[in-house]
């Protein structure tokens, strides 16, 4: 086949969800014909393949290297889109839907490096037509990032380890402020002052709790106590 003919040819796998033809067509096509036009948007598009084939490391090491070969293309914001997608993909397990657990608990560094990258390309891309959907994401993962904090620092709470769980809460509110998470984090903090017998500090975390959240605050009826327990 023409170079032309073995990118549709794998083009159409791709749209029609054939993602492992696609892989093979787009590989062959780079095998055949590695320095045409038609292999660069190949490699950008197995990258894409890979990804919604639940191959995520491949995903990423493939966009790796277009970004590393073809640094100037005009389509490589693309190929850091992809490795923020492909570093994120949360799957519930039997248990986590049984027990109703949020993934939110577990090891938070997929979420870590998915947001790095989607921040790489917001910097380095501003105007890219996916720098809105990064930014979407962004936010998402801010919220999954704070809320696994948020974990943490309950852990630390019920284990009586008061200055970790005011570290945990205070990471949360100077790395995360537009979180949903932060009313908790404040929460916390108040405990765990008062648990510390910092009774200033607890009553300073209270004043800005009810004043920035006072939905949270009535919600919470712990609020308007002195956190005594």
């Amino acid at each position: 086949m023409e170079a032309k003919e073995l990118y549709d040819k794998g083009k159409s796998a791709l749209n029609s969800g054939d993602y492992e033809l696609a892989i093979e067509d787009f590989e062959k096509l780079e095998s055949r014909y590695p320095f045409r036009v038609y292999a660069q948007q190949a490699k950008l598009d197995i990258a894409y393949a890979y990804y919604k084939f639940g191959e995520p490391e491949s995903a990423i090491s493939t966009a790796d290297l277009f970004i590393k070969t073809y640094p100037r293309h005009p389509n490589v914001d693309y190929a850091y889109y992809i490795r923020g997608l492909a570093s994120f993909t949360p799957e519930k397990s039997f248990f986590d839907k049984l027990f109703r657990l949020d993934p939110a608990s577990r090891d938070p560094r997929s979420a870590q490096k998915s947001f790095q990258y989607f921040s790489e390309l917001i910097e380095r891309f501003p105007d890219s037509k996916y720098a809105g959907d990064a930014v979407q994401r962004m936010i998402h993962l801010e919220n999954y990032l704070a809320r696994h904090e948020i974990y943490v620092a309950n852990y630390y709470m019920k284990r009586g380890a008061y200055v970790a769980a005011v570290n945990r809460a205070d990471f949360i509110i100077e790395n995360y402020p537009r979180a949903t998470s932060v009313p908790k984090a404040l929460d916390i903090m108040v405990k765990a002052y008062r648990k510390l017998g910092l009774d200033d500090l607890s009553d300073d975390a209270r004043r800005i709790l009810l004043l920035n959240y006072p939905d949270y605050s009535r919600q919470r009826k712990a609020v308007n106590r002195k956190f005594d327990s």
